[in-house]
């Protein structure tokens, strides 16, 4: 105990993980808003938007999410200058590089969301959306008020799924600078390499915690919220 005590007054494991919870919580809104178009498009009776949508989900989804990342910050804003934060700012260079990290996690999560959610669109009885049709609804008003809130319920699991990946992989923000959890354990063993287990006992705890709560939640509410046929 007193080994743990000491190194949570030398390292800043708390603000580590905090740092990975708002990582994961702006990630998770952008890939679902991103993904939600992105399904939408998928689903689409127009054959351009099928396929830029089909493209996305397969380029995206079949990168490594280290390449995309890196690509961010290397590509976006080495190469083409793009930043998005004020270059005055004196804490310029780490906020870019957390807005980078959190576009790069929510362009390649989105992939996998768009995916859930068409799943949840499949499970939509096809006769409701010819309904809609005959009663005049065009394509976007049947998506939002018939089909797209099923799907919602029909894809909460798998959702909760994606939502339990992207905490685990915002370690990847650590390759461009992000000071999360990762970054402050390789500090950690780094520094103290006499307690390596203790380091990683502490991290792995650290991401049940924050795992362990969404799978459960959000297994409880598919089984609350799904639509029974």
């Amino acid at each position: 105990m007193h080994v743990i005590s000491e190194l949570f007054s030398d390292y800043p494991i708390f603000g580590a993980f905090k740092q990975t919870i708002y990582l994961t919580l702006l990630s998770a809104v952008f890939a679902l808003l991103i993904g939600t178009v992105v399904a939408v498009m998928r689903v689409s009776p127009v054959r351009v938007l099928q396929l830029i949508g089909t493209g996305y989900v397969n380029i995206v989804r079949n990168t490594p999410l280290t390449l995309v990342i890196v690509f961010c910050n290397l590509g976006l804003f080495v190469q083409l200058g793009i930043s998005l934060v004020d270059p005055n700012s004196p804490t310029s260079i780490d906020d870019n590089n957390f807005r980078l990290a959190v576009l790069g996690l929510s362009v390649y999560h989105a992939s996998f969301v768009a995916e859930a959610i068409r799943s949840g669109v499949n499970t939509v009885p096809l006769g409701q959306a010819e309904a809609a049709r005959a009663i005049g609804l065009p394509f976007l008003k049947t998506l939002r008020h018939i089909v797209l809130p099923q799907a919602f319920r029909g894809a909460i699991a798998p959702l909760g799924n994606v939502l339990i990946a992207l905490t685990k992989n915002s370690t990847v923000a650590s390759v461009i600078g992000v000071s999360e959890s990762s970054a402050t354990m390789k500090d950690m063993m780094e520094n103290r390499p006499d307690v390596l287990f203790v380091v990683f006992g502490i991290f792995a705890v650290g991401f049940v915690i924050l795992t362990l709560p969404v799978g459960i939640l959000f297994t409880s509410l598919s089984k609350r919220l799904a639509v029974k046929r």
